[in-house]
């Protein structure tokens, strides 16, 4: 048995900002799974475990974390202990997990399992997701279920809303504003777009609703909008970009089919910056989902995805901490659904 305390200590002691010492990381984290028996593939920045029997279940988590900010009391690269809380720089999000995961699995005698496990370890999370692409181009076969070590106090997460994220942008010809008709109205080309996509989204989209989520419908949100250079300028240019956070697929292909007819009917420029589908995993217990995205939004479709983590949720806060009990729990959490899914 590895001691979860023990493990979390040595993770947190690494520097993982930017995946600055991403290399140190997965050594130790390598050497630690040799260490119990496991089989070890290191691909460039990612980690790959699997035993020899066909997986059942598999565990994902990236290593790095965000920049800490001013205003901590604690040290950030190292655990550091006050009453029944545990502080340090990513400890929350998610070391702990990766800790847990290690104690967990050392718990279990998988010679008397009939099936093995996979475990991934990941890198650029906080950032750009490159770390979950890299192991969606290699790996063809995904267990069915799949476990990940974000925060969330100990509560399943089996569902997460989608992404869509686009820039769209307009061309116009500058004039001055005493002769309007010589030229094209940039901005007021957007608007146009922007208040037909608004008329749509209100009467076509909001309106469906799935209350396996919190906010139970489709968000729309503008957020940047820039164009123009002077108040007596006609502008040749503006773009703005908006996101929309979906609840499922029809919506997503709503919201796909109305921008590409905008986009020809404005002669407007289009760029799909992110698009993650909407994912809902029903379990045999209460089914909680969350507005965020994880890596689990850009598993296949046909995987089951548990998010499941340490708490409280302290991500990206000053004075990053869990408690040690959130942290003993989650490693008994993790040892049960290991063992209900590959004995």
């Amino acid at each position: 048995m590895v001691e979860v305390k023990e493990i979390l200590e040595n993770l947190v002691q690494y520097n993982t900002i930017k995946d600055k010492e991403n290399k140190q990381i997965l050594d130790y984290l390598e050497n630690t799974l040799q260490m119990l028996g496991f089989q070890t593939e290191k691909r460039g920045k990612i980690l790959i475990m699997k035993n020899q029997k066909e997986a059942a279940l598999g565990f994902l988590g990236h290593t790095d974390t965000v920049e800490y900010t001013n205003g901590w009391d604690y040290e950030k690269f190292s655990v550091t202990k006050q009453g029944n809380q545990l502080y340090g720089l990513g400890i929350c999000d998610m070391k702990a997990g990766i800790a847990a995961i290690l104690s967990a699995i050392s718990q279990v005698d998988f010679s008397k399992c009939s099936k093995g496990m996979k475990l991934y370890f990941t890198y650029d999370e906080e950032i750009g997701f490159a770390g979950i692409q890299e192991v969606i181009a290699y790996e063809k076969n995904f267990p069915q279920i799949m476990l990940l070590g974000e925060p969330t106090n100990n509560e399943k997460i089996v569902g997460s809303k989608g992404l869509m994220e686009y820039k769209i942008s307009f061309c116009g010809i500058k004039t001055h504003s005493s002769t309007p008709n010589k030229g094209k109205n940039a901005i007021m080309q957007a608007v146009r777009l922007i208040n037909e996509l608004t008329e749509f989204y209100e009467t076509e989209v909001k309106q469906q609703e799935n209350s396996h989520f919190e906010i139970p419908y489709t968000t729309m949100n503008l957020g940047v909008i820039q164009g123009g250079s002077a108040i007596n300028s006609v502008p040749d240019y503006c773009e703005f970009l908006v996101d929309f956070r979906t609840i499922g697929k029809a919506e997503e292909e709503k919201i796909r089919q109305k921008i590409q007819n905008l986009q020809k009917k404005y002669q407007a420029n289009v760029q799909e910056i992110n698009y993650l589908s909407a994912f809902f995993s029903p379990t045999e217990e209460d089914q909680k989902t969350c507005n965020f995205i994880t890596e689990a939004s850009f598993l296949p479709s046909g995987s089951q995805n548990i998010i499941l983590g340490a708490g409280p949720v302290t991500a990206h806060e000053v004075n990053e901490h869990i408690t040690e009990e959130s942290l003993e729990m989650l490693v008994k959490q993790y040892k049960e659904i290991i063992e209900k899914e590959c004995q």
